[in-house]
């Protein structure tokens, strides 16, 4: 199967154009965000307040990446488990993120939501990090920097593989 290429912004245009198991090549810039960083963004919403970034048509990747050994941008860049922020995961998707990538499955709420907005899930291979990390070109923390590697990076990244796991139509590659 041929690898589509994709460059972001990830428009709703773009993830009607994918569907689950298609192999994609991804460039352009995404933020990271776990946890920390979800909770952080959902208690920020509920007092009113505005995102730290607009993720109108934006990807976030849900990893930590570990410190960058010398002379490399960034270390290992796995995926984590992305049902740990399912709970927080619809109010972002209200705010236009159309695309995560992670791993593992996520729940009906979740894949409700994606529908909704037009959004696409991705998985990355764990246990791949360090060739992910490869593919990371820059990287720069835009928000909530006392968090660590659970801050919110901005990565500019470069034909990094992912796999379209749930498409915005709700179909599921773990339910095949």
């Amino acid at each position: 199967m041929e690898k589509k290429k994709i460059v972001t912004p990830l428009t709703a245009e773009i993830a009607e154009n994918l569907h689950a198991g298609d192999k994609v090549l991804l460039s352009g810039i995404i933020y990271t965000g776990r946890d920390a960083a979800h909770k952080r963004m959902i208690e920020t919403l509920q007092m009113g307040n505005p995102l730290p970034i607009d993720f109108t048509d934006q990807v976030i990747y849900y990893v930590g990446p570990c410190p960058a050994p010398p002379g490399k941008v960034i270390g290992s860049a796995g995926p984590t488990t992305s049902g740990r922020v399912d709970s927080y995961t619809p109010a972002l998707l209200d705010k236009g993120l159309k695309g995560m990538i992670g791993k593992g499955l996520r729940d009906q709420q979740v894949i409700d939501s994606m529908k909704e907005n037009k959004a696409v899930y991705f998985t990355a291979v764990g246990g791949a990090a360090a060739l992910i990390a490869k593919c990371i070109k820059t990287m720069e923390v835009v928000a909530y920097p006392d968090l660590g590697p659970e801050a919110i990076h901005k990565l500019v990244v470069e034909n990094m593989p992912v796999t379209v796991t749930i498409d915005c139509y709700g179909n599921n590659l773990y339910e095949r």
